[in-house]
């Protein structure tokens, strides 16, 4: 069954199709069609996303949402310049806006205009249509040439090659796997580039490659959150700063109870914590690298070549 946001779009198309709404006139408010239809204002609120994305309906400031002076002509189900590509750029907008609960192969075919089977012909199926979204995220991010000569700054690079994918495409770290790693040739891109920089350490390949793991886990780890936070706010309505203000007095109450004298000690009015996951990223990003910086002894590509005893003791 298609999600409720779908089912609201296409009763608008067919209802703009059928000529009850002409050019110009505005169409059922967000607040209307959750009446109508039962359903949350935010899942009204992204039926309308939708029809706007596509060109149906416009946005009129102080009037409402209109429908288009001209109303795109929806493809036929012959669909001679389908490709693989089309279809996975959009399941990738389709997972961009509501997350990988919303992808289906009927749901590509419907945000594509084309018949149900239309995809199909092109991918196998949602798990390997979940691969090339995976590969294609990946393949967006381009690196220089060469590593820089530090192991540590091109760690640092890829790291945050690695989050803005993650920040751009907020469900790819819910689909990629570490334990069971997807042969995906755009994003073995990434790995090269890590192993590439710590190549010259003269590092055992088990080593280099706990080592990418980590640093691939660490990013990974705390970009779970972007997805958790887009769901949040699309359900809540609120930011994650307006959430934690509307709670201040619950926490308050906890605190001062006197269960929790560190945290009331810590979590002053004054503190000025936030909980930005941006700078979470990049603080522990940092210390993950200073750490790995000692336990390679500070070696670079001159210092992996000094004599092994000399090396052990400077771990």
């Amino acid at each position: 069954m298609e999600p409720p946001y779908l089912q609201v779009v296409a009763d608008l198309r067919r209802r703009i199709e059928a000529g009850e709404f002409a050019p110009g006139d505005r169409v059922p408010s967000t607040r209307q069609l959750t009446r109508d239809w039962g359903v949350a204002l935010a899942t009204a609120s992204k039926a309308l996303r939708v029809l706007i994305e596509d060109g149906t309906l416009r946005a009129v400031p102080r009037v409402g949402t209109v429908v288009a002076a001209a109303p795109p002509t929806r493809p036929t189900r012959r669909e001679p310049e389908l490709s693989r590509d089309r279809v996975v750029r959009a399941a990738i907008a389709i997972a961009d806006t509501d997350g990988l609960a919303a992808l289906s192969m009927r749901s590509v075919a419907a945000r594509l205009g084309v018949a149900t089977m239309a995809p199909y012909r092109h991918v196998d199926g949602k798990d390997e249509l979940i691969l090339l979204m995976i590969d294609e995220a990946f393949g967006q991010t381009a690196y220089p040439d060469s590593p820089p000569s530090s192991w540590r700054a091109g760690l640092e690079m890829a790291a945050h090659a690695q989050w803005r994918a993650y920040r751009e495409h907020p469900w790819v770290a819910h689909a990629v796997s570490l334990t069971r790693p997807q042969v995906l040739p755009k994003a073995m891109a990434h790995t090269e580039w890590m192993v590439a920089a710590l190549a010259p350490l003269g590092l055992p390949a088990v080593e280099i490659f706990h080592i990418y793991l980590t640093v691939f886990n660490y990013v990974r780890g705390t970009a779970v959150n972007l997805e958790w936070e887009r769901e949040a706010e699309s359900t809540t309505g609120m930011t994650n700063q307006q959430w934690i203000d509307s709670h201040n007095d619950d926490l308050a109450a906890v605190l001062a109870s006197g269960r929790y004298p560190a945290l009331a000690a810590t979590l002053t009015p004054d503190a000025d914590i936030d909980l930005v996951l941006d700078d979470l990223f990049e603080f522990g990003l940092l210390r993950l690298l200073d750490g790995l910086e000692l336990h390679l002894g500070h070696r670079d590509p001159v210092a992996a070549e000094v004599d092994p005893v000399d090396r052990g003791h400077r771990h």
